[in-house]
């Protein structure tokens, strides 16, 4: 086989298919047609014939096939040139004796090809490939085939399915929207953390019943969707906020699975935001953040940002929400951090990339140019709340001081071991509450101990609040130890008219809120103490335990066999997919 050009997937930073080149500005597509390697007799001219970069296989066979596309520039097209106007795949269409403009390719595709009319309206100028029977497109003007293509792979490999596109794909027409509070002055945020879709439909081990009783294995991205599906219908929120890990680690089509992750909130025209987990990107196959970040932006309602060039990470960005129309005042800022991804520690395994300095910088110098923008349009004296969200979350959620106001500490906090002070950066600024994700199990809100000063006088106030999302998605870990808990996903709720923030979750078979807090009152945030559980907080962060057990060790010479990564997955029921 002759060597094709082609982009490969770390490269394909758009949400179009990764064959479209600079060398053809305005495609149109000819032909296509699938080719296996080892290569067979048929040679095709590079010149013409590009590949789409996604092995139809998903690489788990020693054989592989890939779609190719023949494609044309629109304006060098003449009237005898013969365009693609429509596919189909599977049985052969209906009365192709009589009709003998139909070609047959491989993987059962027919294709039908006219003579260009002058426009392209009705031609076929972009296919792309998506797995999985589970697969949507939510790319508008984008037609999903129902039918695979006819491959003969394994049983177990997620079919491959042809996605098309005719005519030219038009302009996004919300084109960046801004975000608005409602005219009551409240603004609505429900953040999904920890989706972990995966290619195909996944499979959840640690799913209950309403009552909590144990349930057979089954598929885990369609019930993932349903949930997405049935929170949002109940909450109705003005923004989606993803917090990370929205795939599984290790997976073979990253695109696939973030269509079925936005789906549900682009069906119902919520705009959303997002950020990465440590999982999101990895894998031999994954494609990398810049892409995956770069295919969100260019979806409908998507308020993603890859952020800064000079600052640390992918997706470090900020969103105002505006007081309703015609109105350009900002009540308040939404900032969204990179939390990065593990790395190979010593003493801490598994340990993680803290906030970097840059990020500081950054989210410091814009909280600051806002404020003083408040400031000169004589706005200040109206409530301004901010709220940061980010996946892992930071050391001071591992505190075992923390005072917990609403749920459940359930499983050891796992973040970086090295504290780059972030959360100082944050509370200096005002930032009213952070939420995380990550630590599938752990829930709560809670506040960190107020440190006494030199003069011995408290802060004016405490804050920010440190609030886990909880994990929603059925192909993650729900589980710690042998108990076994629900999906959940936590509701934000902003009243800028008299300043105040309040949180509650939405959980499995639950039909009200669960845990609903006031966090700020009067734009402060205010620490209303009830009758505490202990349990919330019985759990020690993860590297409290360790230095413990390294301490027991030093003192009796005893051997031990050392926490490790895989030793803290187990424990969680080792992200049970």
């Amino acid at each position: 086989m002759l060597d094709f050009p082609r982009v490969f997937p770390s490269e394909a930073a758009t949400a179009s298919p990764s064959y479209t080149t600079a060398d053809v500005p305005h495609p149109v597509i000819t032909d296509l047609t699938v080719c296996f390697s080892p290569p067979s007799t048929r040679k095709l001219n590079p010149c013409v014939w590009h590949r789409v970069e996604k092995d139809l296989y998903l690489y788990t066979s020693k054989q592989s096939a890939w779609l190719y596309v023949a494609l044309a520039n629109e304006e060098e097209l003449v009237a005898e040139d013969l365009l693609v106007t429509d596919i189909r795949v599977g049985e052969p269409p209906p009365n192709l004796s009589l009709d003998h403009s139909w070609e047959s390719r491989s993987g059962s595709i027919w294709v039908l090809r006219s003579k260009f009319s002058g426009k392209i309206d009705q031609a076929v100028t972009e296919v792309d490939i998506l797995f999985g029977v589970d697969a949507v497109d939510p790319r508008p003007q984008w037609t999903l085939m129902r039918s695979p293509l006819q491959l003969n792979a394994q049983s177990n490999v997620p079919v491959a399915r042809l996605s098309v596109l005719r005519g030219r794909a038009r302009p996004r027409l919300d084109a960046r929207a801004p975000l608005r509070v409602r005219e009551d002055g409240k603004f609505k945020i429900v953040q999904i953390s920890d989706t972990h879709m995966v290619t195909g439909v996944g499979v959840c081990k640690d799913a209950v019943d309403a009552r909590g009783n144990r349930l057979p294995e089954s598929e885990a991205d369609p019930l993932t969707v349903n949930f997405i599906g049935k929170i949002l219908d109940a909450e109705k929120p003005d923004l989606v906020v993803l917090t990370g890990d929205q795939l599984h680690h290790d997976i073979s089509d990253s695109q696939s699975a973030l269509f079925k992750v936005v789906a549900p909130i682009i069906e119902r025209s919520i705009p959303f935001a997002a950020v990465f987990g440590n999982h999101d990107s990895e894998g031999f196959h994954a494609l990398s953040r810049t892409a995956q970040m770069s295919i969100l932006q260019n979806l409908p309602l998507s308020l993603c940002e890859l952020g800064p060039e000079q600052i640390d990470g992918i997706g470090n960005y900020y969103l105002q929400v505006l007081a309703p129309a015609a109105s350009q005042l900002p009540l308040s800022t939404l900032y969204f951090l990179d939390s990065h991804g593990q790395v190979p520690g010593k003493i801490f395994n598994p340990d993680y990339e803290p906030i970097k300095q840059s990020q500081i910088d950054w989210f410091v110098s814009a909280s600051q140019a806002q404020r003083k923008a408040r400031e000169k349009d004589d706005n200040d004296n109206r409530f301004h709340l901010s709220l940061a969200f980010l996946h892992i979350p930071l050391p001071e959620f591992g505190d075992s001081r923390l005072s917990i106001r609403s749920g459940y500490r359930r499983e050891p906090t796992e973040g970086p071991s090295f504290n780059s002070h972030s959360y100082d950066a944050l509370a200096k600024e005002g930032i009213s509450a952070l939420g995380c994700g990550h630590d599938h199990v752990n829930d709560f809100c809670a506040l960190v101990p107020q440190r006494i000063q030199q003069n011995g006088d408290k802060p004016p106030q405490p804050g920010p609040w440190l609030c886990y999302g909880g994990g929603s998605g059925f192909g993650g870990y729900c589980s710690y130890g042998r108990k076994r808990f629900h999906r959940r996903m936590r509701v934000w709720e902003l009243d800028t008219s008299i300043g105040s923030l309040k949180t509650w979750k939405r959980v499995e078979y639950a039909v009200d809120r669960v845990d609903e807090l006031v966090l700020v009152k009067s734009g402060a945030v205010v620490d209303i103490r009830g009758e505490e559980d202990e349990g919330r907080r019985c759990i020690m962060s993860h590297q409290v335990l360790i230095i413990f057990v390294l301490l027991f060790f030093l003192l009796t010479s005893a051997t031990f066999l050392p926490f490790g990564s895989q030793n803290l997955r187990d424990r969680r029921s080792s992200e049970v997919n």
